[in-house]
Formats: structure tokens, sequence, C-alpha cells
């Protein structure tokens, strides 16, 4: 029953993922793509989108050869197909990126135009296309992971080998996740931010006004840095956990599992089977349960839209708990395992909840920073890192409580399948968060092509619930962040116990390289320069983004002031020389910080042995997590602060607090999808690196 449950669910639920996913496409496809004007301007946003993937992907294409041959040649034991797993993994995130991104650009000029008919339609057709990013993500990961397990020999004994080759997969993409984060928010926060300080605040026209060189590049870069950048770093959160729990159920012995739940130590081999294949099957019911939960997302009532979009979450949620319950019984495992999944998936629920309340355009924080805005960008400022800074509280609590008893529950596997469970409707919840994108673009082109205004009007009610679900969305990342890092330190921890024993035990080597204790200076050392990476990576992105936008800006002034005719509406602006700038900038400006990810665990742990790697990977856990969730909230507080501000309150558009308003919003934007994002690709990253190359830092030891 194992082998058919692992087939069905973990090959089986991702092709059916994979047939709905081309259901939706052909759905979108299917639907008025709107005037001529509105095509022309979506073609331009497409081709600038698509030019920047293929050049991202072109610079990235030569990191991942280069990898692949450090990892063949450096690599003690399983070095090829480690290389080759490294290879699939880092394709299929760059897949779903690229799927994801064709469908959004062409679904947003169908929503722009559904939303002449009405509000339900326009809906429909952008949370299809979030659905589409969603169900491709959940349909590659498992299947990827899936048949790689299987072809590895690890339902015929060779488990343990199997896993660590998988572990390639996990790095391939969480390689592409970052750079692709990084770079997709460097492109798409310069060109916001340029928009907004050379379009509203100096020159005084409206957000996403044609006249406005840096208006397709901004709309080019919600596609790269919130539809494919999004997508790669849930693809990785996603594949990280699975693999993660896959190892620590390897690593569980029989006398653990007897002190937990009274297993009989003749009867641990099925058990360890059936706690092996279960994130697998977990995974496939999940993308069953978000399937069926998209067909209940739907509404006429603006006021409602974030409701309608809950549910389906709900509803999936709920399936799975069902689901799992059901997997738990039949495999005959510890009832302890399914709360562990009720951990995870209440916890997500928790930190979604949260997240709404300090980001919500409705909810008292949004509201206190705009009254601050009157007095100011000053008063703006501190008010929302003050928020930001208290938005960090409650969910550390909420993740803490679920470490604590999905630890009490099954230990470090059940910490693990808890990652599992809050990311196993990711189907659906990437799909709330993707579809945010595109109805910001909806309104950027029905504000280009002069639509009537009742049609920006329901884009900006989407566009409001998408600023929520998109805040929403990086909070859930980041927790499950931090229950997978924390994962994964756990397994470089076993992985190097291991590799010190091969090598002949703790007495060979100086305990300061391996002693893991807080009385260990190298492991201290290990905590600072770890605390110390998420700042420096926030700082090379947010410095990337401040240089990128002061390029960008000259250039917007500079044809404001050259060519004749464009701020009268007689003239077209030179966009594509915005779109160049950019990307170019964006390349360059990723690749430093991906480098320092990759490069600073095999340094410390060459320099400072296990001991010092470990207290890195801690360290970096504990501010990486901090730190992207007090910039996720604050740059969403910042942005819906100003759309309440634009709603009419507070004088409205064009008021004092209004313009200050737009300043913060620009400082949050980098906060929010530059550098906050990219902090728990980071913590994970590392993590994997430590683990891959865990067996050749204890060589160095030596």
């Amino acid at each position: 029953m194992e082998q058919q449950l692992y087939f069905a669910l973990g090959w089986g639920a991702p092709f059916a993922a994979a047939v709905f996913a081309f259901f939706l496409i052909r759905r979108i496809n299917n639907c008025d793509p709107g005037t001529e004007v509105m095509q022309r301007i979506a073609a331009l946003i497409r081709s600038g989108a698509m030019a920047f993937l293929r050049t991202e992907y072109t610079v990235l294409a030569g990191f991942v050869g280069l990898m692949f041959v450090i990892l063949v040649l450096f690599l003690p034991e399983n070095a090829f197909l480690t290389g080759v797993s490294f290879l699939i993994g880092s394709s299929l995130s760059a897949i779903a990126g690229w799927v994801g991104m064709r469908t959004a650009t062409g679904a947003a000029v169908r929503t722009t135009f559904a939303a002449t008919t009405g509000l339900a339609p326009a809906l429909r057709v952008a949370f299809s296309s979030g659905a589409v990013m969603g169900l491709t993500v959940v349909a590659l990961g498992t299947s990827g992971v899936a048949i790689l397990y299987y072809l590895f020999g690890g339902l015929s004994g060779n488990g343990p080998i199997a896993i660590e080759q998988l572990f390639g997969f996990s790095l391939g993409a969480s390689s592409i996740a970052l750079f692709a984060r990084v770079g997709g928010g460097i492109y798409t926060k310069a060109a916001d931010v340029a928009g907004d300080l050379s379009g509203k605040v100096e020159a005084g026209i409206p957000e996403d006004d044609p006249r406005n060189p840096a208006t397709i590049a901004d709309s080019v870069g919600d596609n790269v840095g919130d539809v494919a950048g999004v997508g790669a770093d849930l693809f990785e959160s996603y594949v990280g956990s699975i693999i993660s729990s896959i190892a620590l159920a390897w690593a569980l012995s029989a006398t653990t599992a007897t002190a937990l739940w009274g297993t009989d130590a003749s009867g641990f081999d099925s058990l360890q089977r059936s706690l092996v294949i279960f994130p697998i099957l977990l995974a496939g019911v999940g993308i069953i349960a978000s399937m069926l939960g998209t067909f209940t997302v739907s509404t006429d009532d603006e006021s409602k839209i974030g409701s309608a979009l809950e549910r389906g979450l709900l509803v999936a949620s709920a399936i799975v708990l069902v689901a799992a319950a059901g997997l738990v019984t039949m495999l005959d495992m510890p009832l302890q395992v399914l709360w562990c999944v009720l951990l995870g998936l209440g916890s997500g629920v928790a930190i979604g909840r949260l997240t709404e309340y300090y980001t919500g355009m409705d909810k008292p924080p949004a509201h206190h920073i705009a009254q601050q805005s009157e007095t100011g960008p000053a008063t703006n400022i501190i008010a929302v890192l003050g928020v930001g800074m208290m938005s960090c509280g409650l969910p550390i609590l909420v993740i803490a409580v679920a470490i604590y008893f999905s630890y009490a529950f099954a230990e470090l596997y059940g910490i693990a399948i808890a990652a599992v469970g809050m990311l196993s409707t990711l189907g659906i919840s990437l799909g709330v968060d993707a579809y945010g994108p595109v109805a910001d673009n909806a309104g950027g082109i029905a504000e280009m092509s002069k639509c009537e205004p009742y049609v920006r009007e329901r884009t900006d009610a989407l566009d409001a619930v998408g600023n929520t679900t998109a805040a929403m969305g990086k909070g859930f990342a980041i927790g499950s962040a931090a229950l997978t890092a924390l994962a994964l330190f756990s397994t470089f921890r076993t992985k190097a116990a291991d590799a010190i024993v091969a090598a002949g035990g703790e007495q060979v080597f100086d305990s300061r390289l391996f002693d893991l204790g807080l009385d260990n200076p190298n492991v201290l050392i290990g905590m600072l320069i770890g605390g110390m990476l998420p700042f420096i990576f926030a700082a090379l992105t947010m410095n990337a983004v401040g240089r990128s936008a002061a390029k960008m800006i000259e250039e917007v002034r500079r044809q404001f002031r050259e060519i004749e005719g464009l701020m009268e509406g007689k003239a077209e602006p030179d966009s594509a020389r915005c779109v160049e700038i950019s990307t170019k900038a964006a390349i360059r400006e990723m690749i430093l910080p991906g480098l320092l990810a990759v490069s600073a665990p095999v340094l410390t742990g060459y320099l400072l042995g296990v001991s010092g790697l470990g207290g890195l990977l801690s360290g970096a856990l504990v501010t990486g997590v901090l730190m992207a969730l007090m910039m996720a909230n604050a740059g969403g507080v910042w942005d819906n602060a100003k759309k309440f501000i634009e709603s009419g309150e507070h004088g409205g558009k064009g008021s004092e607090a209004h313009k200050a308003s737009v300043i913060g919003d620009t400082v949050g934007d980098p906060f929010k999808d530059t550098s906050g994002p990219s902090l728990n690709i980071l913590i994970k990253l590392m993590s994997v690196v430590a683990v891959i190359f865990a067996p050749l830092i204890v060589g160095w030891m030596g």
C-alpha cells in the first residue's frame, strides 16, 4: 500500500496539478485581451519581462555550470549524482518562474478588460493566473523530489544515500531562488521607486501615468520580482522542507521512537519507511486540496475579496488535515505526527492573520501611519519602523510554540513535518500571493490605456487586497523558513557527526572545531558572523536598489526635460531605455549577494570547523528571521497606509500627507520586495550548503 500511495500522491497528484494548470492557462488565454491600446501596452510589458528573464537565466546558467563542476570535483562521496540533482533542481525552479511569469503577463491585460464588465470576472482571471504559478511550483517540486528519490534507490533500501543526493536538488532550488529574488527585487523596486519619486512627487502626475518613462519598467518589475521571484522563493522552501523531513526520518533511531511513541523495536523498520514517505504523501494531498480550494474563490463584492481568497485557503487547509489523518491511520503512524501537521497549518494561518493586522489597509496600524503622515515624511517613517519592529513579537511566539510542541510530539522530525504542513497548501496560498502583481499590472494598463475610472477602481480594489495577501505570503514564507532552517541545521549536525565518526572519532580533532557548546569561542565567533550576515546582505540589496533607482530617476528627468510634448501627452516616452537600465543594474547587482550566501558557510567551515559553521547558521537564523519579518511587514503597511490616504482620507491624493506617504512607501519598497524576502532564502541556502559540504569541512578539520 505504501508504494501505491507513493506513486498516486507523489507522481499522480503533481501530474493532475500540471493538467489543471494547463486548463487554467487555456481559460485565461480564451478571455478577451481588450482593446488594441491595451494589447500594445501589455506587449511592451511582456517583452520587457521575458527579456529580463532571458538575461537573468543566461547569467545563472554560468553559475549553475560552475557549481556543478565544484560539486563533482570536491564532494568526497556521491558527487556526480548530487551534481545532477543540483542541475535538475535549478532547472525546475527556473521553469516554474518562466511559466508563472509568462502566464501573469498575459493575464494582466485580460484582467483589465474583464474589469470593464465586473469585479468577479476580473478576480477570476487574476486569481487563475496566481493559481497557475502555485500549482506549477508544487507539481514540479513534489514530482522532482518523488521521482529522484525513487531513481536514486530510496524505495529499494538505499534511502540514506538517496537523500544525500537529493540535497543537491534543494541546493539548486535555493541558488536559483536567491538570485531570482534578489535580481527581480532590485529590478522591480528600482523601477517602482524611480517612477514614484520622479512622477508622483516631482512631476505631480498620477501613478502609472503613460507620460512617465518608468511606468512600463515598473509594470515589468511586478512580474520579475513578485511572480518569478516569489515562485522561486517558495519552490525552494517547499522542496527544502520535504527533503529535510525525509533526512530526519532516516536519522531517527529505534530508541527515540520507543521513547516518544512506545514503538516496539521489531516494528520500527516498517514505521520508519512510513515516516520517510509521509512528507511526499502530505505534499500530494496538499496539491489535491489546493486544486479543490480554487473552486471556492469567487465574489462580486469588493469588500469581500479578501474573504473569498481566505475561504479558498481555509477549505484547502481543512482538506489537508482530514487527508493527513487518513494517511496516519492507513500507515499505522503515531497520532503525534498528525498533531505536527496541525501545528504547521495552524501556525501558517496564525502568522497570516497577524500579518493582515499589521499590514491591512483597514487596520489600526495603517490608519495610525496615515495620520502620522500629516506631519511629514519623518513622522511617517518613524511610525512605520515602530510598527515593523512591533510586528515581530507575536509571529515569533507563534513559531516558538510550533517548534516547542512539534519537538515534544516527534522531536526534530516533528519540526520538519510542521514545516511541510505549513507549506502543504502552497498550491493555493502562492496563488493568493501571486494574484496581487497581476491585479497591480491590470491597474497600470487601465491607467495607461485611459479606461473609464470605474475600471481602475475595480483593479485598485483587487490590488489593495493583493498588497495584504502578498504581505501574508511573505510572513508565511518566513515562518516556514524558520522551521525548515532549523530542520536543516539538525541535519547538518547529524551529517557532521557521522563524518567525524567515519574520520576516526572526536578524539582525532581539536574540540574547538566540533564542540557546539556556547562556551566554545568558535561557536560564539560563528554566531556573531552569522548574525552579521543578514545585515550585510540587506545593506547590499538596499544599496543596489538605491543606485539603480538613482540612474533611472536621472533618465526620467532627462526625458521630461528633453522630449518635446511629453508632459503635454503629445509625445511618447522612451520606456525601453528605462527597462534596459533596470535590467542591467539588477543583473549586475545580484551577483555579490548571491556569492556571499554560497561562500560564507564554506569559508567559515574552513576557518572555524563544524563548531564555527554551526554558530554561523544559528546566528543567521535568529537575525535573519527577525529582520525578514520586520522589513516585510514594515514595507507592507507603508504601501497600504499610502493607499488608505489615496482612498480620500487625510486629504487624499496630492495632499501633504499623501506626499509624505509616497516618500515613506519608496523606503518600504526595497524592504518588502527586495531585502526582506531574500533573507529567508539566505538562511536556508546557507543551511543547505552546510549540509552538502559537511563531510568536506570535517576533512579540512583533520
